[in-house]
């Protein structure tokens, strides 16, 4: 016995208007404007229609996304490669429908790095990150170039994806973790960061490497300290 398709509220609704716009759009008297509204309420029907498809398969998804192992080293610490974070992530968003790119833009005061997550029923959701050209360890202005992408993109892509890292297998030998920030304080903090100048945008970078990972025995202290270094926005002026 073949299984019984299940139908979903938004599948009658979509269905019953778009043959209300067939119907509309053949007869000959039907106002114009009226089926420019008609179409618009199509149009929202369907986002709204993509809008539940992403966010069901996003948390499917997220029951089967693994914490990724810090793999790789600097002088601040371990952190989680983009070749390991992409490798490990890909099959698991192609079996939910999910694909992510990317967008490198280069501005007066950095590199902005902005992550598009597509899911196939046509919803997606952006995030960016502004970063200063990291010069550490005598880099050119190329290699400065790729390494800040670099960073922006594993930065951009956990936060899309809502990915946790952890550090190489050590026998539980490691301490108990430190608490970290929630992710609205980690949001509070990436806004402040990404006002401030380059110079403590990279201080910050060194210290924490993204916001996700501050500790929240810093939070109160780091956000007062990262407001009186930001820059006001001449929009608000």
């Amino acid at each position: 016995m073949e299984p019984i398709p299940v139908v979903t509220q938004s599948q009658p609704d979509s269905t019953a208007i778009i043959q209300v716009i067939e119907r509309a759009a053949l007869n000959p008297d039907v106002d114009i404007d009226k089926l420019e509204r008609l179409l618009q309420m199509q149009e929202r029907v369907l986002d709204r229609q993509a809008l539940m498809a992403y966010s069901a398969a996003m948390a499917a998804m997220q029951t089967e996304l693994p914490s990724i192992v810090e793999r790789g080293k600097t002088n601040n610490g371990h952190y989680a490669t983009l070749e390991d974070i992409v490798d490990t992530v890909r099959p698991i968003m192609k079996k939910h429908g999910f694909a992510v790119s990317f967008r490198i833009q280069t501005q007066e005061r950095g590199i902005q790095v902005t992550g598009v997550l597509m899911h196939q029923d046509g919803h997606r959701e952006e995030t960016s990150m502004l970063l200063p050209a990291d010069g550490s360890g005598n880099k050119n202005a190329v290699q400065a170039f790729g390494s800040s992408t670099s960073y922006g993109k594993r930065y951009v892509l956990c936060a899309l994806l809502n990915i946790t890292t952890r550090g190489q297998d050590d026998n539980g030998q490691t301490a108990a973790p430190v608490k970290l920030v929630t992710p609205f304080q980690a949001g509070q903090l990436q806004q402040l960061i990404t006002a401030c100048p380059p110079a403590t945008q990279e201080w910050f970078i060194g210290k924490y490497g993204q916001a996700e990972r501050v500790p929240r025995s810093d939070f109160d202290k780091l956000r007062a300290s990262l407001h009186k270094r930001a820059q006001p926005n001449p929009r608000q002026h």
